[in-house]
């Protein structure tokens, strides 16, 4: 069975929904025939290397909504992935550009090791604070997931993978993808957003049942984990363009 996941490193529902499907995995019991790639999908392309505001003040200016807003909305994300065990420290998060680090996952795709890379990118954004667009950060986080951190910072001084990133970008284009996290499964059925596991293990089961011919996909979407009905901010398991 083949999973593929559209995903950005700064999007905190992709973490959360990365989680959810593990925990779904663990319980399926043909765990061991699933192979998982992570897709490329920037939330926000133009994003600026650099900004002199923290996350709660750029989302508040995005939306049009007040900073405390922004930041009770964050709060509730923080108490979401809590309970999957996830640290979210949004006041120390630093906002950057992404392509660099979607760049970086493709060389981890190419050494198999594109998940345990993708999780560490993950934490290190979420969790530890770290830069995203700091070439000698990525190389670093390379090698503690046993890549050679030397030739990850090799690559990420030229424009190699530029062309993997825009091709998955381009696809979730033509899958009319406008928010992730996206699953697609078997190129048959699709969950949008962090649904709750065991909606991806009933999926997880379904697809092993029948035959995986079909190009055509379906969404499944219920019982979804909303971080704030009262706003659009990363709302209703995903977080959009």
């Amino acid at each position: 069975m083949k999973i593929e996941i559209w995903s950005d490193f700064v999007c905190p529902f992709c973490y959360i929904g990365k989680r959810r499907l593990e925990m779904a995995l663990d319980k399926f019991e043909h765990k061991d025939e699933v192979e998982i790639t992570f897709r490329s999908f920037e939330l926000d392309p133009s994003a600026e290397k650099k900004y002199d505001e923290n996350i709660h003040q750029l989302i508040a200016k995005k939306y049009g909504i007040p900073v405390e807003q922004a930041k009770a909305s964050n709060d509730q994300l923080i108490a979401q992935a809590k309970t999957l065990g996830l640290e979210y420290n949004f006041d120390t998060l630093i906002p950057t550009n992404t392509f660099d680090a979607h760049r970086l996952s493709h060389y981890g795709k190419a050494e198999g090791k594109m998940n345990e890379l993708s999780e560490r990118i993950l934490k290190a954004y979420f969790t530890d604070s770290l830069d995203l667009s700091d070439h000698q950060v990525l190389s670093k986080l390379a090698g503690e997931v046993g890549l050679d951190s030397e030739k990850a910072l090799e690559i990420l001084s030229t424009d190699k993978y530029a062309l993997e990133v825009r091709e998955d970008e381009e696809r979730a284009s033509a899958l009319r993808i406008s928010g992730v996290p996206f699953f697609v499964f078997n190129n048959k059925y699709a969950v949008s957003g962090a649904q709750s596991s065991d909606l991806f293990l009933d999926v997880l089961e379904k697809v092993r049942k029948e035959e995986l011919s079909s190009p055509v996909i379906e969404f499944l979407t219920k019982n979804l984990d909303q971080a704030d009905s009262n706003a659009n901010i990363c709302s209703d398991g995903k977080c959009e363009i």
